[in-house]
This record gives C-alpha cells, structure tokens and sequence, in this order.
C-alpha cells in the first residue's frame, strides 16, 4: 500500500486554507439554515477591527449583568476548557457568571436551566446536551425576556434561541475528509484503500455537519471502489458514538479489528470526527491489530491526542481555538445586554426547525506533528510541560 508522507508543502497549504480565529467565509458552509432571529439585529458582515473594538467597548458598557452558562459535562477536556474560558473572560468583563455542568444528563440540565431563570440570570449561554430536549424549558426563558446564546451546539426545534455561536463544523469534516484524500493519493491511486468511519453523539447536531463535510469528499471514492470499509457501516446511524465516548469507540473499534482485519489486512484511514473517538480507536489499535499503522484523524487537540501526533499514532486533528469563541461570545452577551447590534457572520446557514438562527462562526485550523508547537504552544494554549 502507498501512502504519501505529510509534506511541508501540503500543511503549509493546509494551514494557509484554514485561517486561525473567527470569521469564515459561510458560502464555504454547507450547513443546513438557521432559526428565527431574536429581536436584537444582526449585521451580515464580520466586524472589522474597529467594529470589534467597539463590540469591546459594549460589552464593558453593558457588564454587570448575570450571564448563566449551562456545559453538558466535566467528562471530556473540551467542556472543562470551555467552560472555565468562559467564565474567565466573562468575569474579566465585569459579569457575574453562573456556570453549570450538567453530567451528560438531560433533565439535569433542564433543571439547571430553570434555575438560572428562577435566579434572575440576564442571559443564558447554553451548550446543549440533546439539541432537541430544551424547548420547553427554554419558552420560559422566552416569556421572561431572557436572550439566548447557543453555544456550539444548535439548539434545535424551540424559537427561544436568539443567537448561535460556533465553528464551521462542516470545515472540520471536509478537513478531515481532504487529509484522507491527499495522504493516500486517492485523485491518482486505484487502491483499494481500507477505510472506518467514527462520528460522534447522534443528539449533537454538530456531528451530522462533521460527517456530512467529511463523507462530501470521500462518498465518491467509496462509490468507485477506491475506498472500501470492510465493516460495511457507512450511514450516519451506524458510525455515530453516542455521547463522544471514548469507551464506546474503543469497543466498536475492538469488534471491527476482529471481525475485519483480525488476519492481519491494513486499515488505511479511519476517519474519526473528533479527538475522544479516534482515542478509544486508538486504544483498540495498539491492543489487538497487527497490520499497518493507519491514516486517523480528529478534532479539538486534547492532550492525549497531541501526545499521540507527537507519537505518530494520530495524524492529525483540528484545532479549535475555544478562547476565541469564548472572546466572542462575551461581544455577543455585551451588544445584547447593550441592546447594540449583534455581530453575526451568517444569516442563512442554521435552521433549527422554527426558522434561521443568526450564527458567528469561527475557522478551525488544521494541525499535525509539523505545528502543534505553533497552533498550540506559542500561542500559550498549552505549555510545554502539558505535552510531556
């Protein structure tokens, strides 16, 4: 089997195409649409530097204010990260910050939601647990003239939501997808190329635009036979990880090793949607496969799965820069509390099933063995120390 080895040329390429911070271009989104905007007003354009240092000055002007975060859990490093940044950079603003974690549970969650409107929270920031289960809750919010922010996770089927703050999360997929195709050559190779697919929680709605972005590209090379997963589990349904777990990839993975490749046949790729499921497929890898090492990629640069680059045992991942989106949200809270214009950068993209939800989007960055230390490192995301 031939596969090309990650050139200087090809990240640098990479690296320029995939821009660090906020504000991509959404025509390069192929997201669904997006709910009804809120009351606030939306600008269709990315804030110029002035504009920002505007939204700033709002945001100063305007704190003081309760902001209630809701996270879904402390399980994985993202949220812990996320939320932490968060409240930081929100408190730094002058905010009085109500942050919760929810354990992955559902009614916790809604419970916790309830609190933050019976407390007087002023605005809510919410990463939802199941994009579908806070509509009710959420109404109350509504009725009480409490904004909402979705965060990083489209809150679905409620017009509740005011704003949406997230990545261009089908970016992350066509990346992904992009890296399999250029590693093993697929425009000029036959193959066949042995491939697995992981995606991750079906409730999450950011996991359907990873493995739509993703399978875009790599469809056609499976339709030709150039491409061929063994397992035969290529529908969203089958390939979903049900709350990102780390476990569970690890025993899916475990059960395709021994049913598909326990002879000793190369699996090529594996197309993992984000850093916790391609770490339990890496687990599996190092405990009972005996072929090549394959091609594996992923999403958010936790440390393990840094560790793992460093170790040639990933390939890659996608480096979302959570103070960033953190930075922005607290703009966002800001014109809100101010009652100023709300910097959005799509207005057709994200429909939750009640209309379109005026988004910010920022640009995932690609990142493998060659500019960890740049994406991650230099700019003080992690330390030296961290990685070893």
């Amino acid at each position: 089997m031939k596969k090309k080895l990650v050139s200087g040329l090809l990240c640098a390429a990479m690296s320029v195409s995939l821009l660090a911070g906020c504000g991509s271009d959404p025509t390069a989104n192929k997201a669904s649409s997006a709910p009804a905007a809120s009351s606030a007003v939306a600008s269709e354009a990315p804030a110029s530097t002035a504009a920002a240092s505007t939204a700033a000055a709002s945001t100063t002007a305007a704190a003081g204010g309760k902001v209630g975060v809701a996270m879904p859990t402390k399980d994985l490093q993202r949220w812990n990260q996320d939320g932490s940044n968060m409240q930081k950079q929100l408190e730094a603003a002058g905010y009085t910050v109500d942050l919760q974690y929810a354990n992955n549970d559902v009614a916790t969650q809604v419970s916790q939601i309830e609190n933050m409107i019976a407390n007087g929270d002023q605005i809510l920031v919410v990463a939802s647990i199941d994009g579908s289960s806070l509509g009710t809750v959420l109404a109350q919010a509504k009725e009480q003239n409490i904004p909402v922010i979705a965060y990083d996770r489209l809150i679905m089927d409620t017009d509740a939501v005011s704003y949406y703050a997230t990545f261009d999360n089908y970016k992350v997929g066509t990346t992904q997808g992009q890296y399999i195709i250029d590693q093993l050559d697929l425009t000029n190779q036959k193959g066949p190329f042995n491939l697995e697919i992981f995606t991750g929680d079906p409730a999450d709605n950011n996991a359907q635009f990873f493995y739509s972005g993703a399978m875009d590209l790599l469809q056609p090379y499976v339709d030709n036979g150039t491409l061929v997963v063994k397992s035969g589990q290529t529908k969203f349904a089958d390939v979903a990880t049900a709350n990102w777990s780390t476990e569970t990839a690890q025993s899916r993975m475990e059960n395709i090793i021994s049913s598909y490749y326990a002879d000793g046949t190369n699996i090529d790729a594996v197309l993992c949607s984000n850093d916790s499921t391609a770490l339990g497929v890496e687990n599996a890898l190092e405990g009972a496969y005996n072929g090549e090492w394959p091609i594996i990629t992923g999403q958010d640069c936790d440390i393990a799965n840094v560790k793992n680059m460093i170790a040639d045992k990933q390939s890659m991942s996608v480096f979302k820069d959570i103070r960033k989106r953190a930075e922005q949200v607290v703009k966002m809270v800001g014109q809100v509390m101010s009652g100023s214009d709300v910097e959005v950068n799509d207005t057709k993209s994200y429909d939750n099933g009640k209309g379109i939800v005026p988004t910010f989007l920022c640009d995932p960055e690609f990142a493998d063995k060659s500019n960890y230390k740049e994406l991650l490192i230099d700019s003080g995301y992690y330390t030296d120390a961290d990685l070893q």
